[in-house]
């Protein structure tokens, strides 16, 4: 397939919108956008950041726009409690039947992009675009195209009280479905909130293979105040027939604090970056990963942790557990820059190889130009410890249920470090069960 015809394969969904956009307050952005999407090539194995990562077969799939669709709430995963502030979104399109925002405290906004006023629009234009589609192939095709999403913004000095659900749902019966969904989070001063995003498959033919390949193309982008706190959680749960590339962009401000924990668990091709940078000083950064796949999935992590400033920190932790054919690529970098002196960066990556075809490509950086830091990287590659196993099965349990536990045991570093009940116990439930 030449370039063009894989550019003409996306931007055949820009005809369908004939000026009528929601949102139109971004529609600036997007057309730039789609400018610089047409001139920017898709990576291939020569693309560095990209190389153990192909997406050819992405590239044949006619995937069609999404259509707008009405879920019997029967055939969802369990939502949240009736008392949760919970958006819900269908093939990318925001559904008021599914979510609850009804029970917001002051102070605190949320909603849907395609229905943000001029207001919320204003506000949200320091967040917008925060993700960069200048050298971003899949980020400047989000930006050309999406139609809706989530936003959420915390004025100064507000704390919301309650973890607050983003629900990214993909049902696209027997189509090739391609959605772009994009997530605006903005805290204020001395504000605090802890975010779930979810993204899930909520179609039944998934159940009996029947359905169609989807690719979700996601941007979120959070800015932080001055002396904000944001826990940040992503589960990624996709189908095996689903592709799913995502950005998540991070700017902090001075004093801030930043935690983020992602565990995938889906998809057939994932690509899932996240990129931190600290633009005022005294801010720290947590982020944290667990990836599981098996068959032939494949599972790239791509993070930047970008120390623009002095006397920030912080604290990388990856781990991966594959089985049978499956592939996953870890690549983490860290820069501190020339003025980020008093840096704290510590980064790992350990990974659980569950059988023989399971394959690893990992790759810690670390680029330093200030002099007086502390910084360290390091990955190990492993298998279950035999003499481990040996000893547990002396102790009257089955080889099965001692694998089990150490695959746990190696899991629950990353897992105990959620602070929501039913999130950790969830989690658990799912590495006992592998």
């Amino acid at each position: 397939m030449t370039a063009l015809a894989e550019k003409t394969g996306f931007l055949k969904h820009w005809d369908r919108f004939n000026g009528k956009r929601f949102s139109p307050y971004f529609e600036p952005l997007r057309q730039s956008a789609r400018a610089r999407f047409q001139d920017l090539p898709f990576p291939t194995a020569r693309t560095e950041d990209w190389r153990f990562t192909s997406v050819t077969g992405l590239l044949g799939v006619p995937f069609e726009a999404p259509q707008s669709l009405r879920v019997d709430r029967q055939a969802l995963p369990t939502l949240p409690p009736g008392d949760a502030n919970c958006l819900v979104f269908v093939n990318g399109a925001f559904s008021g039947a599914l979510s609850n925002i009804g029970n917001v405290p002051a102070g605190i906004k949320l909603g849907s992009l395609a229905q943000a006023g001029a207001e919320t629009a204003e506000r949200l234009k320091a967040v917008m675009g925060l993700a960069s589609f200048q050298d971003q192939v899949f980020t400047a095709l989000n930006t050309s195209l999406f139609d809706d999403g989530a936003y959420i913004i915390v004025e100064e000095g507000r704390v919301v009280p309650r973890p607050i659900e983003l629900w990214y749902l993909s049902s696209p019966g027997q189509k090739n479905l391609l959605a772009n969904p994009r997530t605006l989070i903005a805290l204020g001063k001395n504000s605090q909130a802890t975010i779930v995003e979810r993204f899930l498959p909520a179609d039944p033919l998934s159940a009996l293979g029947q359905a169609g390949a989807y690719f979700t193309n996601a941007v979120t982008e959070i800015v932080l105040g001055e002396r904000s706190i944001l826990d940040h959680y992503k589960i990624q749960k996709e189908d095996t027939n689903a592709y799913h590339i995502a950005v998540t962009q991070v700017a902090q401000g001075a004093a801030s604090s930043f935690s983020t924990h992602y565990f995938a668990m889906g998809g057939g091709l994932v690509r899932n970056d996240v990129r931190v940078r600290f633009d005022g000083e005294h801010s720290e950064a947590t982020v944290n990963g667990l990836y599981l796949a098996g068959d032939t999935q494949h599972i790239d992590n791509f993070t930047v942790i970008d120390h623009a400033k002095a006397n920030c920190a912080s604290h990388e932790l990856y781990k991966g557990i594959l089985s049978d054919q499956a592939h996953g690529v870890f690549n983490g970098k860290i820069f501190v820059r020339p003025d980020a002196q008093k840096t704290d960066a510590k980064q790992t990556n350990k990974v659980l190889l569950l059988s023989d075809g399971a394959t690893i490509n990992t790759k810690p950086q670390l680029e330093i130009f200030a002099d007086d830091v502390k910084c360290t990287h390091g990955a190990t590659v492993g298998q279950l410890d035999d003499e481990q196993i040996f000893y547990l099965r002396t102790r009257g349990i089955d080889e099965k249920a001692a694998r089990g536990l150490l695959t746990y045991a190696f899991a629950n570093d990353v897992i105990g470090r959620v602070k929501i009940n039913a999130l950790r116990e969830e989690l658990e439930q799912k590495i006992i069960h592998l």
